[in-house]
């Protein structure tokens, strides 16, 4: 049976927590965003980006599943841009908070509440690993808005926002080839990963390199540096 545990009003319209089972579920105007369920993809975003003591961007809070993959991958910062002020709320101090142990209050974090696309305009912060996930895909976007984070010019400003070697990481809920395409127009190696999920079409991830340095660790579990698979770009 499914619970509405809350409904608020948010920045991109009516939020709404639920829980069904064990699970939580997060809607927005209607529309499923994320649950508890898996986060398989969600994890490898990160895992698959960063090595240990990187400095890493996470575009969405979402439940968490980033997060605490970042800290528990060795990460020496996160800092979190996460529009919605109740998504925050209820991973700090609410139900979603035991889904990533509690992960907010670990000091290398900085959660920034704020529109992603608007703050990476402004920002003079530099990182080793860019991983957004705060819409459906590249071709399905939350709010229409954030189309222009996935353009031209926004992956012109993306990777200017990353530190040598550093990797742009993208979540989608399916192929985006045009997306795909552009990417291997600004960054020297791309690669692309499809990952099984429970129903409907694979989740797919790019992992873009801006220049050659580091191997990237496409496993989904923290390494060492002898340990991480080589780089292949496509």
């Amino acid at each position: 049976m499914v619970e509405v545990v809350e409904t608020v009003p948010g920045r991109g319209g009516e939020l709404v927590l639920r829980r069904d089972g064990e699970a939580y579920e997060v809607i927005e105007n209607g529309v499923f965003l994320m649950d508890t369920r898996n986060g398989e993809s969600e994890r490898l975003l990160v895992t698959g980006a960063l090595t240990p003591g990187a400095a890493v961007l996470i575009g969405g809070l979402g439940v968490g599943f980033s997060l605490r993959a970042a800290l528990d991958a060795g990460a020496s910062s996160v800092v979190v841009v996460e529009r919605e002020p109740a998504v925050i709320v209820w991973n700090r101090s609410g139900p979603l908070r035991t889904v990533h142990g509690d992960a907010l209050a670990d000091p290398r974090v900085r959660v920034v509440p704020a529109d992603l696309v608007s703050w990476l305009e402004t920002t003079s912060d530099r990182f080793d690993a860019l991983c957004l996930d705060i819409d459906n895909g590249p071709e399905w976007t939350v709010t229409e808005g954030n189309a222009q984070l996935y353009s031209d010019a926004g992956l012109t400003r993306l990777a200017s926002l990353l530190n040598s070697g550093g990797v742009l990481a993208v979540w989608s809920a399916g192929a985006a080839p045009a997306f795909a395409s552009r990417l291997r127009a600004h960054f020297a190696s791309v690669r692309e990963v499809a990952v099984e999920v429970p129903r409907g079409e694979p989740d797919v991830l790019w992992f873009a390199r801006n220049q050659r340095r580091d191997p990237v660790n496409l496993s989904g579990h923290p390494t060492s540096s002898t340990r991480l698979r080589p780089w292949r770009p496509s």
